[in-house]
């Protein structure tokens, strides 16, 4: 039954072939902290005099406390200390926030234009594929996922994917002499004019560079099995959702779920199941009514709680958001009641502890995994950085993975990862949402058009 989907994802995204057993999933954020041991950069660099580190964030987010310390002030010493031959401390700057706009839009929700969103963690022939971000929650308390992939081919695609977007983007130079401690500048080897000084040129020559990268039919690797007698069981496809680079968009990650959902309608996967995530709920309208049209008749959409919202409590506008939420969660479920799927589809709401409390968590997982002809374990997970929301669609830097399996092992593996996540997650129905605590008051409204600008992305 695989075929039946790996025929159209062929055709619409980069691919090549691995054991199950080069995928090691993590399950928390002190795992990923442990994997990733951020904190032994520094030391690592003085202790490999070859070793060279490159780092690419978003410009926006990275320097929205300047003058005060910032992404970009933290990082900028690096260079001073290892030189720029070894350090490379990269910020890419979206082509929608340019002239008056820039001047005049707030930093606190100027990000709502686009950002470098990427989630990518390579180190020499692994790479770990995520949207955790690189702050003290995300090892903490915030809930995500974490796939660890040891292929030396898709580490070396990936980079080829930083690469070219490092190079499309501005440099961090220290500079004791600015009080920020650093100046973004652009290189005149980068392959682009300056978005902020000509953002048509930049999105063409953003085009040349990246196509031939994310087009399907130039890429499809055999990737070196660790035993020489195994034969490769698992397809991975290699997602990048590059629209605001890209003109005209030939973004891979949008048209693959679409595939996937779209290949679920048929009546000979009734049988089947899908559990789809997102810590923001607030899926890309085309996706909410695929997901509607599926003929499984066992599924699952996890989301976080109020209490599990990286908002809840917050001052202002911003606390109104976990009441925007469950006004999206309601309108999903109003709709799935409208099409008579209420028995088919499960919405699970997650929690542990209350934010801003003692052992209170955040939710920030996103994803999906597909189940074929009744059997409990998946076959299909997509993992990445994109929440799959319109503004994913349109203003940001995505990329993710989609597996294809038909190894044992990793199919217990995807399974664990999946039901551990509900393990904190309790059932909501419509009921729910009418209850007095749950009802939205006019100003919801305004919470509605931050999601729109900026929850997406968060």
């Amino acid at each position: 039954m695989l075929g039946a989907f790996t025929n159209e994802l062929d055709r619409i995204a980069p691919k090549f072939e691995i054991q199950g057993s080069q995928i090691h999933i993590l399950r928390t954020p002190s795992e990923f902290y442990e994997a990733l041991k951020i904190s032994t950069l520094q030391q690592a660099l003085r202790a490999k005099p070859k070793l060279k580190l490159s780092i690419l964030t978003d410009a926006l987010r990275g320097t929205r406390e300047s003058p005060n310390p910032s992404c970009a002030s933290l990082l900028a010493p690096l260079v001073e200390e290892f030189g720029s031959e070894r350090v490379e401390i990269r910020m890419y700057h979206t082509s929608n926030l340019t002239g008056l706009r820039k001047k005049h839009i707030p930093k606190r929700i100027n990000e709502g234009w686009g950002l470098q969103h990427m989630k990518l963690y390579g180190m020499d022939d692994e790479i770990i594929i995520s949207g955790a971000n690189l702050s003290n929650d995300y090892f903490t308390n915030r809930q995500d996922r974490y796939h660890v992939f040891s292929s030396k081919n898709m580490t070396d695609y990936f980079f080829k994917i930083h690469s070219a977007v490092s190079k499309l983007s501005f440099l961090v130079v220290p500079d004791k002499e600015n009080p920020a401690g650093y100046t973004l500048e652009w290189p005149t080897s980068n392959l682009a004019p300056s978005p902020l000084v000509n953002p048509g040129k930049y999105i063409s020559a953003s085009t040349s560079v990246l196509n031939p990268l994310i087009q399907a039919s130039l890429t499809s690797l055999t990737n070196p099995v660790q035993n020489t007698d195994a034969k490769a069981n698992t397809t991975i496809y290699l997602l990048s959702q590059f629209t605001p680079l890209l003109k005209p968009d030939t973004s891979t990650e949008l048209p693959l779920i679409r595939s996937i959902l779209t290949t679920l309608s048929s009546p000979t996967f009734k049988s089947s199941s899908w559990t789809f995530t997102a810590g923001y709920f607030n899926p890309d309208p085309s996706l909410t009514n695929l997901l509607l049209s599926t003929a499984s008749t066992q599924n699952t959409v996890i989301t976080a709680s109020p209490q599990a919202n990286g908002f809840y409590g917050s001052k202002g506008v911003s606390g109104l958001l976990p009441s925007a939420y469950t006004l999206l969660s309601r309108r999903f479920l109003e709709a799935a009641s409208k099409v008579g799927r209420s028995q088919d589809i499960t919405l699970k709401e997650w929690q542990r502890g209350t934010v801003g409390e003692k052992e209170g968590w955040t939710y920030h997982a996103k994803g999906l995994w597909v189940s074929l002809s009744g059997e409990k374990e998946p076959s299909i997970s997509i993992v990445g950085s994109s929440n799959y929301t319109k503004r994913s669609y349109s203003l940001d830097l995505e990329v993710g993975t989609c597996i294809v399996t038909q190894d044992e092992g990793l199919k217990k593996r995807l399974r664990e990862e999946r039901d551990g996540l509900q393990e904190y997650g309790g059932s909501v129905g419509i009921d729910e949402f009418i209850k007095t605590e749950r009802r939205v008051g006019i100003n919801v409204r305004i919470a509605m058009w931050i999601v729109k600008m900026v929850g997406g992305a968060l």
